[in-house]
C-alpha cells in the first residue's frame, strides 16, 4: 500500500492539487497522512479541507491549525502569519473549525509516530538539527517519527546524521535504524527550493521516499494578492524561503 504524506499545507490548494497528482503518476495512492498545519498563509483554507476530507486523510494538528480554529493565541506569531491566521479564520465554516479545534496532537498510526512539532512539544518544537532528532527519539518509544513545522525536508537514520534529498529525491529504508522525516511543505517551502515537497510511504517495500512536484506559483499569489493577505507571504512563495 502506498501513502502519501504531507505537511505545511497553508491553504495553497494549488500546490496540494499539484501534489496529489505527481504521487499518483504511476501508482494510485491508498491512504493520505497529513502532518498538521494545512491552514495558514495561504488563499485556500477550506478547499484544502476539503481536498483531504475527500480523500479521507489521516490528519494532525499544527500551531496554524490551532490558531485558525481560535483553540491557540497568535501572540507568539509575526505579524503577516498572525494577520494570514485572523483571515483564515473568518473564511471557515462551522464544521472546519470544529474539525481543526479536534485534531490530537499526536498520532500513532500503524508504522510512524505523527506529530507536527516533536514529540517534545507538539505544536511548537523545531527538529532541526541531529541532536535535535536525538531529541525526540528519546522521547518515545517509537522507531520511525514522521514531523513537519520546519518546512525543511529531510531525514535522519540512527547513527547517521541528518541528510537532504538530491534532484531525485531521497530513499529511507525502516527496519534496520531508528529514523525521523520530515516530507518538507507542500505549500510553502523554505529550503530554497519552491516546489512543493512530499513523500511516499511503501509499507511492502518498508521504504519512505522524499519527492518534489511543481506547480504554477503564480496562481497561488494572484489568489492571495486578490484575498489582501500580506505581501512577504506572497513573494516568498517564488524563492521557496
Amino acid at each position: 500500500m502506498r501513502t502519501l504524506i504531507v505537511s505545511d499545507i497553508h491553504s495553497n490548494i494549488v500546490a496540494l492539487n499539484a501534489v496529489f497528482e505527481s504521487a499518483e503518476e504511476y501508482d494510485p495512492v491508498e491512504r493520505v497522512i497529513c502532518l498538521g498545519d494545512t491552514m495558514g498563509y495561504g488563499p485556500a483554507p477550506m478547499e484544502c479541507l476539503e481536498a483531504l476530507w475527500e480523500r479521507h486523510a489521516v490528519s494532525i494538528q499544527g500551531n496554524h491549525d490551532a490558531a485558525a480554529a481560535g483553540t491557540m493565541s497568535t501572540e507568539h506569531f509575526n505579524v503577516y502569519a498572525a494577520a494570514a491566521a485572523e483571515w483564515t479564520t473568518a473564511q471557515l465554516s462551522g464544521e472546519a473549525t470544529e474539525y481543526l479545534a479536534g485534531l490530537p496532537d499526536q498520532l500513532i498510526d500503524e508504522s510512524f509516530l505523527l506529530v507536527h512539532g516533536s514529540p517534545k512539544d507538539p505544536l511548537w518544537d523545531y527538529v532541526f538539527t541531529y541532536d535535535h532528532v536525538i531529541e525526540a527519539w528519546a522521547r518515545t518509544e517509537r522507531s520511525d517519527i514522521l514531523v513537519g513545522h520546519t518546512h525543511l525536508q529531510f531525514s535522519s537514520e540512527a547513527g547517521l546524521g541528518i541528510e537532504r534529498p538530491g534532484p531525485d529525491g531521497l530513499n529511507i529504508p525502516l527496519g534496520d535504524r531508528r529514523t525521523l522525516t520530515n516530507p518538507g511543505s507542500v505549500g510553502q517551502p523554505r529550503d530554497g527550493d519552491p516546489r512543493a515537497a512530499y513523500a511516499i510511504y511503501d509499507d511492502e517495500s518498508r521504504m519512505v521516499k522524499l519527492y518534489r512536484a511543481w506547480y504554477d506559483i503564480s496562481a497561488t499569489q494572484r489568489a492571495m494578492a486578490d484575498a489582501g493577505l500580506p505581501e512577504p507571504l506572497i513573494s516568498r512563495l517564488s524563492l521557496g524561503k
